[in-house]
């Protein structure tokens, strides 16, 4: 497989397309055909060597991923060959998304939504988590509504406060 790589820390010219062996799904991970990768400013200092996350190069950047599920590992459920499929997979560990194939933990991604395209999903995930508390949290760990007061605290598993009032006033009791 084709992917984006670095042999040593820099700026964007040390960046190479290189051929690379394609990763395989481990028990619990999915092998993601990378329909597109986004590009963020924590990046950009990995790249760089101000934010040493992945060590010494060489290593293929990327974290924020859309695709569609190639194979499964084993014990993988709910998702299935050919899903399209979004998220921030193994972050601050390395996920390899500036990659044509990347493999990931299954429960670190989510169904993209029908309405975007890959180019749209990828630039979603950590764009998200900035943006307004933790709607990736919420997308991909199930909500718990403490049903004594202050249900909002719970509501979406740590989403942001306008999201979380929102479902309690649709499942507010009579």
């Amino acid at each position: 497989m084709r992917a984006v790589i670095q042999n040593s820390v820099g700026g964007p010219e040390v960046l190479v397309i290189a051929d690379r062996p394609a990763p395989s799904p481990n028990a619990g991970e999915v092998l993601i055909r990378v329909g597109a990768s986004g590009i963020n400013p924590v990046d950009g200092a990995v790249r760089a060597g101000r934010y040493p996350l992945l060590g010494e190069p060489p290593f293929i950047l990327g974290w924020d991923v859309s695709g569609t599920v190639e194979a499964l590992g084993s014990g993988v459920t709910g998702l299935k060959v050919g899903d399209a499929v979004f998220g921030m997979p193994r972050f601050p560990k390395q996920a390899a998304a500036y990659a044509e194939l990347a493999a990931v933990p299954a429960d670190e991604i989510a169904p993209k939504p029908k309405g975007i395209d890959h180019l749209h999903a990828a630039a979603l995930p950590l764009a998200g988590l900035a943006r307004s508390g933790s709607p990736w949290r919420a997308r991909t760990r199930p909500a718990r509504i403490d049903p004594r007061g202050g249900r909002w605290r719970r509501a979406f598993g740590g989403a942001d406060r306008q999201g979380a009032r929102r479902l309690c006033r649709r499942h507010r009791e009579p």
